[in-house]
């Protein structure tokens, strides 16, 4: 998710307490006061990148998460594209950080992978039209929407399947200024190995 012109909000350990920062092209984090939607101010230097442990940069009350929104990935388990939006959720005891371990839970022997890209809502909204949209979207993120798929094809629906601790990875940044999340490069490696790439 790199691009100029877009900043990079971080989230990270700082001391005993997580802090947000906005990171340049170079990697130099600007320490703010706050999370920028919540009113953060610049509050000096944060250091780099690389010498940072960063943390998921959202703390999310609610995720929401379309299902079968990519054809090919539906056709590949079988599935039909529904008519309108597949919604579920995913609690956010279920959020870590970039480089932070995904548990494999006991009940499942076949876990995977969904890289997605994640729209970062920045203020409290309802009923939003899509002209209103670019006033409430904050920026993006990568997400991981990990999946137990054995429980899922067993049970039929999404909630225990997509819900364990860990199972949503989150980061490493928002990318605060997109104007067009359209043909976005989505990509996938486990342990070093490409297992997706597509485009949004």
């Amino acid at each position: 998710m790199e691009e100029s012109g877009i900043a990079r909000i971080v989230r990270f350990e700082m001391g005993s307490r997580p802090a947000w920062g906005r990171a340049d092209a170079a990697g130099r984090v600007e320490l703010l006061s706050d999370a920028p939607w919540r009113g953060g101010v610049p509050r000096g230097s944060g250091g780099t990148l690389e010498d940072l442990r960063l943390l998921a940069p959202v703390e999310p009350t609610k995720i929401v998460c379309v299902g079968r929104n990519y054809a090919a990935h539906a056709k590949e388990l079988g599935n039909e594209l529904p008519a309108e939006p597949l919604l579920f959720l995913k609690p956010p005891s279920a959020v870590i950080g970039p480089e932070e371990a995904i548990l494999l839970p006991g009940a499942s022997d076949d876990v995977q992978h969904e890289a997605e890209l994640a729209v970062v809502i920045g203020r409290r909204c309802k009923d939003v039209g899509e002209e209103e949209v670019p006033a409430v979207v904050f920026g993006f993120t990568c997400l991981n929407d990990v999946t137990a798929r054995d429980i899922q094809k067993k049970e039929k629906h999404l909630t225990r399947a997509k819900s364990f601790d860990t199972f949503c990875p989150i980061g490493p940044w928002i990318a605060e200024g997109w104007s067009d999340p359209s043909a976005r490069r989505v990509r996938c490696t486990v342990n070093g190995e490409v297992r997706q790439d597509g485009s949004t």
